[in-house]
């Protein structure tokens, strides 16, 4: 699918291992179309050093978050934070995260998911940057824990979102944007996404990857590998337009507007 205009990936996970062998080619194709902007996503500390490490120098074609997944919650201390607050300085790192709450696989236990969820929320607020949230079977304890913080963090988006209109609503109510990746083009389960789009105010919502995960359903032929990169951005670009009944030249100006106001780019 040819570039329509300038896009910005807002969750690539470009330090994962599926990117080893070709990650110059990779972000070459991302260009190619039409793909200008890459935020490449922080799960761990370590996974949070080498994006910072990655984008840095790259601007702007690539920059970084840094965050604590859940997944990972069970290994946060204070020694994280501190990292965390360090990596806040760089100038490549836009946002804290991938940081939230995991209830369907529990990864970590629920207690030490929601430590290191508020101790991230609390270094949010200290140093002034957005939140990149993960949400998956945790809505109430999630919203719950952002409303406390909500008028000391500058902004957020809940990443990935897959959930109910009830939930979507919930999270534009704290005034959260809403990332939507290629779950929209998966006719298994991602049908009612279609059906959401209209509701999403266009100021608030953007698009991403999430990749290597999530390869666009609609992408004919798929790779062989499966592997999902941010040049297929456009598939996600395609089916967000057509939910929302506007060209796609439309939403990918208004999502590249949207995100580079976001993450001050």
């Amino acid at each position: 699918m040819p570039p329509t205009a300038e896009l910005v990936d807002i969750g690539a996970n470009l330090t994962n291992k599926a990117f080893r062998g070709d990650l110059d080619d990779v972000i070459e194709r991302a260009r190619a179309a039409g793909v200008t902007t890459l935020i490449v996503t922080g799960t761990s500390i370590g996974a949070s050093e080498q994006a910072a490490q990655l984008a840095s120098g790259r601007a702007p074609m690539l920059y970084a978050t840094a965050g604590v997944h859940p997944h990972d919650a069970k290994s946060f201390t204070d020694a994280s934070a501190a990292k965390l607050r360090s990596l806040a300085a760089n100038p490549s790192v836009r946002a804290l995260g991938e940081l939230g709450l995991d209830y369907n696989r529990n990864f970590s236990p629920r207690d030490a998911q929601l430590h290191a969820f508020e101790a991230q929320l609390e270094l949010a607020a200290e140093v002034a940057l957005p939140l990149f949230v993960h949400d998956r079977e945790a809505h109430a304890d999630l919203c719950a824990l952002i409303r406390q913080y909500r008028d000391r963090i500058v902004d957020g988006v809940v990443h990935c979102f897959t959930g109910t209109r009830e939930e979507l609503h919930a999270y534009l109510d704290l005034d959260l944007h809403i990332g939507i990746t290629g779950w929209i083009c998966d006719e298994r389960r991602g049908l009612h996404l279609r059906e959401l789009i209209p509701d999403i105010p266009s100021q608030r919502l953007m698009l991403e990857t999430d990749a290597p995960y999530l390869l666009p359903r609609t992408l004919r032929p798929p790779p062989a590998d499966r592997r999902n990169e941010p040049a297929f951005l456009t598939h996600v670009l395609a089916a967000v337009a057509e939910s929302a009944g506007r060209s796609p030249r439309d939403v990918a100006e208004q999502t590249t507007r949207t995100a580079r106001a976001f993450f001050r780019i």
